[in-house]
C-alpha cells in the first residue's frame, strides 16, 4: 500500500508581549522591543504576517507556496524570542519573574479566543462533518482546550491506517500546545539560571543543552517516528530556543553594523520564502530541513534591529503587513476549521479547491472582529489584568467549559440518515448453493442508500480491527523481527498455511482464519505494513524503506524452515522504487526472485492479487453521500493504481508456476461497476483496504477457489 506523507497541519501563532491600548494601534497584537527601552519593534509584526499568510495559502492549496507550513517554525522562533525578552525585562525592572502573573498573561492572550473558536469548531463539526469521527473530533477539542492535542495527533498519525483519514479540525491547534508545553519548562529553568548565574552568557547554558537535546531528538524522530517529530513538543523545542538564545543577546542587536544587519534581514526573509516554494508534502520534515525557516526568522530577528530603511524591515513595517500581524492569531485560529467546515457544508466534494481559499480568507473578517470584540476586552480588562489570580481562574474557567461542551456533544451525537434494509450479505452468500453466484447478483444491485440494518456499523468498519492487529502481528514500518507466534485457526494442525505479504494480504484474515479452522490447518499471519513481496526496496519518508527489506529476509528464512503446504502472497501495488530503474520491470523481477526462494520441496505459493481501489476514502465518501452511493463507486478500468506492476506480478507468477487468484470479480460486478456497499455490508474500510465484515461474507467464495486448487488436505496441485 502507498504510504502518504502527513499532511502538513495548521501552526500556532505565538503570543505577543502585551502593549498599552496605544501602542502600536493594533491592540490586539503588538510587538515587543527587543530590549527594555527600546522601540516597538513593527518588523517583528510584518513577520508574523509574512508567516499567517504562507500558513494560509499553504494550507487553502496554493501549489506555489506547498511549503507554506515553515510558517509554524517562524512563529516558534518568534515566541521564544518575545517571551524569554519579556521575562528578561521583568527580572531587570523587578528583580524577579513573577510565574503566576507570566500564566495569568498567557491565558488572557490566549484563551479567550481558542475558547470561542474551540466551541464554533465543535458545532460546525456536529452540523456537517457527519457522525463517523465526530467523537474523535470532540476528543480533539478536549485536548486543545488542555494544551495536549498535539500528543493524540502524534500517535494517531502512527497508525498506518490514518494516513488518508481527513484532518482533524482542531489540528492546528497542535502548536500552541507545543508552545504551552515549553512555556511550562522554560520560565522555571530561567529563574533557576538567572539565581546561579550572574553573566548574562552563562544563561544560554541550559538553553543551549536544551536546544542541542531537542534538535538530536528531532532528526532522531524524523528518521524513525515521523507523526512524532512533526507534532511531539520534544522534537521541536529547539525551535523556541532559537529566539529564546537570541532574546539573551538582544541587547547587542543595535551593534550590529547597519549594512550588515540589513543584509542579515533580507537574508533571513529570503531563506523563509525559499522554503515556503521549494518544500511540499514530500519534503522529509522537520529534520536538518527545518534549519532553513528558522536561521531564516532568527536572522530577521537579529537584522532588523539595526537594518534601518535599507533592511527587509522596511517591507515587513509596512501598515498592511503590520495590520495582518496584529490579527495574525486570531487568524491563524479561524482558518483551518474554515478551510474544513466549510466545503463540506457547501457539499463541493472533489472541487472544493477554491472555496478552501475563499474560506481561509474570509477567516481575516472573523479575525478582525475576534480581536476587538473578544481578545482586547478580555486581555486589557481591569479585573483580570491587575489580579493574577482572577486571570489564572479565568484561563482554568474557559478550558474547563470548553471540554464540558465536548463531553455533553458526544452524548448527543449526529445521526446518519439510513435507506430501507436490504439483504444480509454475509447470510445471503452463505446460505446459497452456489456462493459465487451469490455474491455476483449482489454486486449487480447494489443499494443506493446506507441501508437501516448496516452491519458492522460505520464507525466498526473505519476503527474495529481484526486479531492480525491487536495481537501486534501486523508489524509497523518501524519494526523488523515478528516478536509475537502469530498463530491462529487450528494451532495444533499438521497442515500449514503462512499469509505473507503487507496489509493488502492481512486484510484477508477473517476469511482464511475461518477456512484453517474448519479445515484443520495451521494459520501463521507473517505481515508488515506497505512491505512488498517483491524483492526490491521501496521509497519510505523520503529514503529506502530498509526495516522492509531485513524483514522480508528474516521472514523468508523462517517460511523455509517452517515448510508450509502453501504460502498466501499479497501485497499493495501502490509504491515508488527506491533508486534507478523501472518500478514495473523491477517489481516483477523481485517477485520472481521471492517465488523461486519460496516454493521449494512441498511448498506451493498462491498470490492475491491487490484488490481494486475506491475513487477515495469509501467510508468518508459514504458518509457524504448516503443517499447517493453511485458517487463513491468506481469502475473496474480505473481501479487499479499501477496496472504494469499487476501485469509484471502476473508474468512472474506464470514464470515460476504460480497460481494467481485475481479478487476483482469477488469486488466488481461483470458490468464493471465496483460498489463501496453490497447488501447490507461496506465493501471498503479506507481508500484501499477491504472491509473485514465483506472479508467475513467471502469466506464461502475463497473456501470453494481454495479447495478447488488445492484440497482440503492442500495435497493438490494447481494445473496437475
Amino acid at each position: 500500500m502507498a504510504v502518504r506523507p502527513l499532511a502538513r497541519p495548521p501552526c500556532s501563532t505565538p503570543d505577543s508581549v502585551p502593549e498599552p491600548r496605544g501602542g502600536s494601534g493594533q491592540g490586539g497584537g503588538g510587538s515587543a522591543p527587543a530590549t527594555g527601552g527600546a522601540a516597538l519593534r513593527l518588523d517583528i509584526q510584518g513577520l508574523r504576517a509574512v508567516a499567517v499568510t504562507l500558513v494560509v495559502l499553504g494550507h487553502s492549496g496554493v501549489s506555489h507556496v506547498a511549503g507554506g507550513y515553515v510558517g509554524v517554525d517562524v512563529f516558534f522562533v518568534i515566541s521564544g524570542f518575545l517571551i524569554t525578552s519579556l521575562m528578561l525585562r521583568e527580572h531587570a525592572r523587578e528583580g524577579r519573574i513573577a510565574l503566576g502573573r507570566f500564566y495569568a498573561r498567557r491565558a488572557l492572550r490566549l484563551l479567550p479566543a481558542s475558547t470561542l473558536v474551540v466551541l464554533a469548531t465543535l458545532a460546525g463539526s456536529w452540523l456537517f462533518l457527519g457522525p463517523l469521527r465526530f467523537a474523535d473530533y470532540a476528543k480533539d477539542a478536549i485536548a486543545s482546550a488542555w494544551y495536549v492535542v498535539n500528543f493524540r495527533l502524534a500517535e494517531a498519525g502512527t497508525d498506518y491506517f490514518n494516513t488518508d483519514v481527513p484532518p482533524s479540525p482542531f489540528q492546528h491547534f497542535w502548536s500552541l500546545a507545543v508552545e504551552e508545553q515549553f512555556y511550562l519548562v522554560w520560565p522555571i529553568v530561567l529563574i533557576v539560571a538567572l539565581k546561579l548565574f550572574r553573566r548574562r552568557a552563562l544563561l544560554a547554558l541550559p538553553l543551549l543543552a536544551l536546544a542541542a537535546g531537542s534538535f538530536a531528538l528531532n532528526l532522531h524522530l524524523t528518521e524513525t517516528a515521523p507523526s512524532w517529530a512533526y507534532f511531539g513538543s520534544q522534537g521541536r523545542i529547539w525551535e523556541l530556543a532559537v529566539g529564546a538564545l537570541l532574546a539573551l543577546v538582544a541587547h547587542r542587536l543595535d551593534s550590529i553594523p547597519r549594512p550588515v544587519a540589513a543584509v542579515l534581514s533580507w537574508a533571513g526573509l529570503a531563506a523563509i520564502g525559499y522554503a515556503a516554494v521549494a518544500f511540499d508534502e514530500s519534503t522529509v520534515f522537520p529534520g536538518h530541513n527545518a534549519v532553513i525557516p528558522v536561521a531564516g526568522a532568527a536572522a530577521v530577528l537579529a537584522g532588523g534591529a539595526a537594518g534601518g530603511r535599507y533592511g527587509a524591515g522596511a517591507v515587513l513595517s509596512l501598515r498592511p503587513a503590520v495590520w495582518v500581524g496584529g490579527v495574525s492569531y486570531a487568524w491563524y485560529l479561524w482558518h483551518w476549521p474554515l478551510i474544513v467546515i466549510v466545503p463540506a457544508a457547501a457539499g463541493f466534494g472533489e472541487h472544493d479547491g477554491p472555496l478552501r481559499l475563499i474560506a481561509a480568507l474570509g477567516g481575516l473578517v472573523l479575525a478582525w472582529g475576534t480581536l476587538h470584540l473578544v481578545e482586547n476586552p478580555m486581555r486589557f480588562h481591569r479585573a483580570f489584568k491587575a489580579h493574577t489570580g482572577r486571570g489564572l481562574s479565568m484561563g482554568l474557567g474557559l478550558s474547563a467549559v470548553t471540554a464540558a461542551a465536548a463531553v455533553v456533544t458526544v452524548q448527543f451525537p449526529p445521526v446518519l440518515d439510513s435507506g430501507a434494509a436490504q439483504q444480509d450479505t454475509r447470510k445471503t452468500i452463505a446460505g446459497a448453493s452456489d456462493p459465487r453466484a451469490a455474491l455476483v447478483e449482489l454486486l449487480e444491485h447494489p443499494a443506493e442508500k446506507i441501508p437501516a440494518n448496516l452491519e458492522p456499523s460505520m464507525h466498526d468498519v473505519a476503527y474495529q480491527r481484526t486479531a492480525v492487529y491487536t495481537d501486534d502481528c501486523a508489524l509497523t514500518m518501524a519494526d523488523e523481527k515478528q516478536t509475537q507466534p502469530c498463530l491462529y485457526g487450528d494451532t495444533t494442525a499438521d497442515r500449514t498455511v503462512v499469509l505473507f505479504g503487507d496489509s493488502h494480504v492481512a486484510q484477508w484474515f477473517p476469511a482464511l482464519d475461518a477456512i484453517a479452522r474448519k479445515h484443520h490447518w495451521r494459520l501463521y499471519s507473517l505481515t508488515k505494513n506497505a512491505c512488498k513481496v517483491s524483492q526490491l526496496t521501496i521509497e519510505y519518508n523520503g529514503g529506502p524503506y530498509s526495516t522492509c527489506d531485513d524483514w522480508r529476509e528474516t521472514t523468508i528464512d523462517k517460511i523455509q524452515e517452517l515448510k508450509p503446504e502453501l504460502v498466501i502472497t499479497s501485497s499493495s501495488n501502490s509504491a515508488k522504487l527506491w533508486g534507478e530503474g523501472d518500478t514495473a520491470t523491477e517489481w516483477g523481477k523481485g517477485q520472481a526472485e521471492t517465488y523461486r526462494i519460496l516454493q521449494q520441496g512441498p511448498t506451493r505459493v498462491l498470490t492475491l492479487l491487490d484488490n481494486p481501489w475506491p475513487k477515495n476514502n469509501a467510508v468518508d465518501c459514504a458518509v457524504a453521500h448516503p443517499d447517493n452511493l453511485s458517487e463513491c463507486a468506481r469502475d473496474r478500468s480505473e481501479a487499479d493504481p499501477q496496472p504494469a506492476v499487476t501485469k509484471a506480478i502476473r508474468a512472474a507468477a506464470a514464470a515460476e508456476d504460480v497460481t494467481v487468484i485475481d479478487p476483482y470479480d469477488w469486488v466488481c460486478a461483470p458490468s464493471g461497476n465496483c460498489p463501496v456497499l453490497v447488501g447490507n455490508t461496506m465493501v471498503y474500510r479506507d481508500y484501499g483496504h477491504l472491509a473485514d465484515g465483506f472479508i467475513e461474507a467471502l469466506t464461502p467464495v475463497v473456501e470453494d477457489e481454495l479447495l478447488r486448487l488445492y484440497g482440503a488436505d492442500l495435497s493438490r496441485r494447481p494445473g496437475a
